[in-house]
């Protein structure tokens, strides 16, 4: 039975994507099948594993919808044993149409019921906003991963997430867990970089990953070569805290 973990924080930027698609890559690498649902509108998971969007005529917009079945939707990526539900911009249009449907909030909980048994692990890459598609995601997920940026803002807009969840724990999915936060784009030379590790590891003790990710200049370029950081440059810092986040995600689920 595979594992539903979304990768979710509203604010954008804090390496939400980057995340997605490389402990993607990292859990395929580690043997694990994994399934990628881009449900960002702006699609940077699918182009950042080889996907060329513009020409993605079933994606996620058509899962939500129903309208096809995510094995329908399903494309092989540039990494091994990862597959992906890509985006398109029109995802934009699915938060309107959504609104009148029913059972808006469990549309995609209810698509990946056909797949769940196919993937070890199946990873939503969510978009940096709480409206109805992020729900969708929280509602389908079984944890949720919180990337947190080693910066000045890190914890501005953490409590807002974390009542999003709670109240999706409290109305939709009562199982919904935080696997953990993750500190992201860490520079060891900055003081506020290890300011904020100390302040999220004192706030948060247990919820907080071991693993941080550290600033690489390898991990901004390796999207635009449509590659995962293990693809484009396996021993650079970035592939290893990712294929270290795998590990530590694995042992914690086994």
């Amino acid at each position: 039975m595979g594992k539903i973990i979304a990768i979710a924080n509203q604010k954008g930027g804090v390496g939400k994507t980057t995340t997605s698609i490389n402990l993607a890559a990292s859990l395929g690498v580690l043997e694990k099948r994994v399934l990628l649902i881009d449900a960002d509108p702006q699609a940077n998971a699918s182009s950042g594993l080889g996907i060329d969007v513009e020409a993605v005529e079933i994606g996620t917009y058509q899962v939500l919808e129903h309208s096809n079945t995510p094995a329908e939707a399903t494309v092989v990526s540039t990494s091994p044993n990862v597959w992906v539900v890509p985006a398109h911009i029109d995802l934009v249009a699915i938060e309107i149409e959504l609104v009148d449907k029913e059972n808006r909030e469990y549309m995609l909980k209810q698509a990946l019921e056909s797949v769940k048994d196919q993937y070890d692990y199946i990873l939503i890459d969510c978009a940096p906003s709480l409206g109805l598609l992020t729900l969708n995601a929280l509602t389908a997920a079984d944890s949720v991963v919180i990337p947190i940026q080693c910066e000045y803002f890190a914890l501005e807009g953490l409590g807002k997430l974390l009542n999003t969840i709670k109240s999706v724990q409290k109305i939709h999915n009562p199982n919904l867990d935080i696997e953990g936060l993750l500190l992201t784009m860490y520079d060891s030379r900055l003081r506020l970089s290890n300011q904020v590790v100390e302040e999220v590891q004192k706030h948060f003790n247990d919820m907080v990953f071991k693993t941080i990710i550290q600033r690489n200049v390898k991990l901004s370029e390796a999207p635009s070569f449509g590659e995962s950081i293990i693809n484009f440059d396996a021993t650079s810092r970035g592939a290893t805290n990712y294929l270290s986040l795998a590990q530590e995600i694995i042992k914690k689920n086994s």
